[in-house]
């Protein structure tokens, strides 16, 4: 987290102000945030810790700016007044984020609704590059004030149209990589996490002067959780280290993904991310893959579903 200060605002619904612009904020991409990323996804694939990689220079991991764009707003609300649902996160990759260059974050809130008793808010923001370029842009969906104890253990949200079932045919061999040949039904390799309480606290900024569900037993519980919950955009990183590993470069340029959390995961669960092709359509001479992508607890219960598409490199 690079907020020199938080916000004194009260994180209620009635004081969201649409449009509420937030930023710009500028920080280095140092070795010290790609490594502490790395240590709450754990992932520590070698192309961001080396210059050995098909980019040709050191670069962060993919999602390792989501976290601060979905949490700009916390540059005017204070987040020990904030009992919050993340629902829906969506991310267009654009270009790869170098080591040590210097980032700018702009946000917004767009529109504000009330559904179900419930007050959501939408929040757009990009990340650009220290030469001007786009590196990724974020659309967020937030509950404002609810009680964690309501949501516990049970299904968040429901969905219409492209629905993720989580069935696919297993006895198709699972695909480790993009291929333009892959056929339609292809599951792809998937990938397990153990989550811990470690990993979860330091994702959601522990020892940072505030503490909420993810990095504190104490709120969780106050929340209605048995355990520290691990953030949905922890989840979404996972989701984000699957796609890499399946798309390897074309995702860092050419990458979407739109997820929503239906079910809480608690620290220490076991978690599993899985996906399968759905669709293939060529543009401009190139075939781009459309994925259903979802993640399962140890009973089987999908904790994120979502969709994700990207061309095949080359």
């Amino acid at each position: 987290m690079h907020f020199k200060t938080i916000g004194e605002k009260e994180g209620l619904f009635e004081l969201v102000e649409i449009p509420e612009k937030f930023g710009p904020l500028s920080y280095p991409v140092d070795d010290h945030k790609i490594k502490t990323y790395a240590f709450t996804q754990d992932d520590y694939n070698p192309w961001y810790f080396t210059e050995d990689n098909p980019f040709g220079k050191r670069i962060a991991h993919s999602s390792i700016l989501a976290n601060d764009l979905l949490s700009l707003f916390l540059t005017k609300y204070n987040p020990n007044t904030i009992v919050g649902l993340h629902t829906q996160e969506e991310l267009w990759f654009h270009s790869p984020v170098y080591a040590g260059e210097t980032v700018t974050l702009e946000g917004v809130y767009v529109d504000k609704y009330e559904k179900r008793n419930k007050g959501y808010v939408v929040m757009e923001a990009e990340a650009r590059g220290e030469d001007g370029r786009v590196l990724v842009k974020h659309r967020g969906i937030e509950i404002m004030r609810i009680h964690g104890g309501s949501v516990a253990a049970k299904r968040t949200a429901n969905v219409e149209g492209d629905v993720v079932t989580g069935e696919y045919d297993k006895s198709i061999p699972a695909a480790k990589k993009a291929t333009e040949d892959i056929a339609i039904g292809t599951p792809i390799a998937p990938l397990v996490k153990h989550t811990s309480a470690e990993q979860s606290a330091v994702y959601s900024w522990i020892g940072k002067y505030f503490e909420n569900i993810h990095n504190n037993i104490n709120k969780a519980k106050i929340a209605g959780f048995d355990k520290p919950v691990v953030q949905g955009q922890q989840q979404v990183g996972y989701a984000t280290e699957f796609l890499t590993n399946f798309f390897g470069t074309s995702w860092f340029t050419s990458g979407w993904e739109k997820i929503k959390m239906i079910r809480p995961v608690l620290v220490d669960e076991v978690i599993t991310v899985r996906g399968v092709v759905k669709d293939k359509t060529v543009e401009d001479g190139k075939t781009k893959l459309h994925l259903h992508i979802w993640i399962e607890n140890e009973q089987g219960e999908m904790t994120i579903i979502g969709w994700a598409h990207a061309f095949v490199g080359k």
